[in-house]
Formats: structure tokens, C-alpha cells, sequence
């Protein structure tokens, strides 16, 4: 089995499910984390699902995937629109990586139009709401196997 899919999730999604549910939906960040696993073992996958309120935890973790993950699925939260250090650690990263956002950003306020980890990802997908994940590990699945030498 290839290393896994890390997933790496931003400040307040651990709030998932009671935070802004209108916005974000009734999934809670464990939910989330069970679906990926499925869609992961169904593809013959693993994935390694982490969520943290600190960038530098975060850097640090994209860092770790440079030898320790086949793929990376990022959804950095606010740090989406505010960190110039998670975008140099992704830009460093090189494996396959998307961005993933729950909501439709470009809906929403002006700030969140934004994105500077968006360089640094091979896509972004956002506004499906929790089904974006599943959506990217089918993406890095794909991006994966044709990666991997004949």
C-alpha cells in the first residue's frame, strides 16, 4: 500500500457540525474523518486525518508529508486567506495537494475570495460541503496512480 492521503484540517473545524451549520453543514469534523476513511479503503487508500487551531502545527505536518504522504488534502480554514507560511511549506511539499472548502468562498464575504495556498495545489474544490473531501481523494487517487511507475 502507498504512504497515506494526509489530511489536514485548519483552525474551527473541530466545531464542525454545531458551528454555522447553514454555512457549513451538520457533519461534524469525525463524520468527515469516517467518509474519507471509506472513500480511502474503497480506492485502496489510507488516509492520516489530522485537524489543528495552530499554523505552525500545520506547516509543520505539510512538512512531514514531503516524505511521509502520497497526497495531501488541505483545508487550512482562515488560514486559507492569511498564510503566506503554509503556502511556502505546500510550495516546498511536492506531492500532489488540493484545497478543500466546505463552503462556496467565492460567495462569501470579499476577504475569503482570496486564497494564498491556492498556488501552491494542483486544484481546489469548494461549496460541495463535506462531499469536497471525498471528491479530492478520489482526485489524488487518480493523480496517485498515474504517478506511480509502471
Amino acid at each position: 500500500m502507498a504512504k497515506p492521503i494526509f489530511v489536514l484540517n485548519g483552525p474551527n473545524l473541530n466545531l464542525l457540525g454545531t458551528r454555522e451549520p447553514e454555512i457549513y453543514g451538520k457533519d461534524t469534523l469525525d463524520d468527515i474523518k469516517a467518509k474519507c476513511e471509506a472513500k480511502a479503503k474503497a480506492l485502496g487508500l489510507a488516509i492520516d486525518f489530522r485537524q489543528s487551531n495552530h499554523e505552525g502545527e500545520l506547516v509543520a505536518w505539510i512538512q512531514e508529508a514531503r516524505t511521509g504522504a502520497s497526497g495531501l488534502i488541505v483545508n487550512a480554514g482562515a488560514f486559507t486567506h492569511t498564510s503566506i507560511a503554509m503556502l511556502d511549506a505546500l510550495l516546498a511539499c511536492q506531492v500532489p495537494s488540493v484545497e478543500v472548502h466546505l463552503s462556496n468562498i467565492f460567495t462569501r464575504e470579499p476577504f475569503r475570495h482570496h486564497s494564498y495556498i491556492s498556488k501552491a495545489v494542483k486544484g481546489v474544490i469548494c461549496g460541495f460541503g463535506a462531499a469536497g473531501y471525498e471528491l479530492a481523494i478520489e482526485a489524488l487517487a487518480g493523480l496517485i496512480k498515474n504517478k506511480r511507475p509502471s
